[in-house]
């Protein structure tokens, strides 16, 4: 089996997914070919699993100070050339098309009327869950960013939908993380101001990844430079997690049963639907907007929740290779049972039989 497998680059959520399922490709003895968009070349860290992979321009969204910037993200999409780039790339010499989340690959098999397989957060967004009702140009742009044929959506629950478990890929180092240790990962945010708030708490010990700020120790704050290793090093002794609402950090410090604090990007449609599905499920707290005393008030009040997932792309990439693949529900009702939890939720796909059917209630 020949695949095509397209990753978004905007942020770094995607590429950790990839990584987990090249690893498991690579077990399974397929042949993949690997493209990615949405940030420079020289920006891509970390990429030996993925071989001689591609890189396009493809279509990225520009943040400031917290806040989508939709008119600044229009101006900076090169929309010929994504287009000619759709056409360049031939998706028909592969037996199976993947993207997550990536434009390049999705739009190029639609063209060429190739079958595409979205895997991926995003497409869980298709079916009727906990979202956000932001404006309807946001909504129609995450629906038809990256169209595809069949989705294999994740999500934190299955709403009683035909959705995955996250796929989480976290390197268990066997350290003990310490009570006053907090990972700070707020990429879209003004690091300085995030710098200036964690200085105000001189009784924690921060660990700040941005890219802005030189590396170093200042005082109780420490700063890195974005490295997948010195990254996990710090979520695997770090009681919590400040960041954004994207939703694969989220899902490791879920599975690694950390302390989360998430503060959505203003006008991502995504990062508030994600925040609205992690206070509904009592998951973690949110915050519109952060300041010191916030960030205060969660640290000495939040309690940790813990939910351990399945190896999901173990279990999806021999759904894929299999000649006669089960049905999408029966995957997803596989992986959840197998999901284990010291919270309240009940995990169990589909909740109840007898309303399967009917539309999911998270708990209030």
């Amino acid at each position: 089996m020949k695949i095509l497998y397209g990753v978004q680059g905007t942020g770094n959520g995607h590429i950790t997914r990839a990584r987990a399922m090249a690893e498991e490709l690579n077990l399974a003895g397929v042949e993949v070919d690997y493209v990615f968009s949405g940030r420079d070349p020289e920006d891509y860290f970390d990429m030996e699993v993925f071989g001689n992979y591609r890189t396009f321009e493809g279509l990225s969204f520009v943040a400031r100070n917290g806040q989508l910037d939709l008119l600044a993200t229009y101006r900076h999409a090169h929309l010929f050339q994504l287009y000619k780039d759709c056409k360049a790339l031939d998706t028909r010499q592969y037996d199976l098309v993947i993207t997550d989340f990536e434009p390049v690959v999705a739009w190029a098999a639609k063209q060429q009327g190739v079958t595409c397989i979205g895997f991926g957060h995003q497409y869980a967004f298709h079916h009727d869950i906990p979202r956000f009702k932001g404006n309807w140009v946001a909504q129609w742009i995450m629906r038809n960013f990256a169209p595809v044929s069949t989705q294999l959506g994740a999500h934190w629950h299955h709403f009683n939908k035909p959705i995955l478990p996250p796929l989480v890929h976290v390197n268990e180092n066997g350290n003990t993380p310490t009570s006053r240790n907090v990972l700070v990962y707020l990429p879209f945010e003004n690091s300085e101001a995030v710098f200036e708030w964690l200085e105000a708490i001189p009784d924690y010990q921060f660990r700040m990844h941005c890219k802005d700020i030189e590396p170093g120790v200042y005082g109780h704050i420490e700063v890195f430079a974005f490295a997948r290793k010195s990254f996990q090093k710090n979520l695997g002794e770090c009681e919590s997690v400040l960041c954004n609402a994207g939703f694969e950090l989220n899902s490791e410090a879920l599975q690694l049963g950390r302390k989360i604090l998430v503060k959505p990007l203003k006008k991502q449609i995504e990062q508030h639907s994600n925040a609205l599905a992690l206070e509904k499920l009592k998951l973690a707290q949110t915050c519109e907007d952060l300041s010191s005393e916030r960030i205060m008030e969660w640290l000495e009040s939040s309690q940790s929740v813990q939910v351990s997932y399945p190896n999901v792309a173990k279990a999806v990439v021999a759904w894929l290779v299999s000649k006669e693949r089960t049905s999408i529900e029966s995957l997803c009702e596989g992986l959840w049972a197998r999901t284990r939890t010291n919270h309240s939720v009940d995990f169990r796909y589909p909740a109840s039989k007898s309303t399967s059917k009917t539309k999911y209630s998270v708990p209030a």
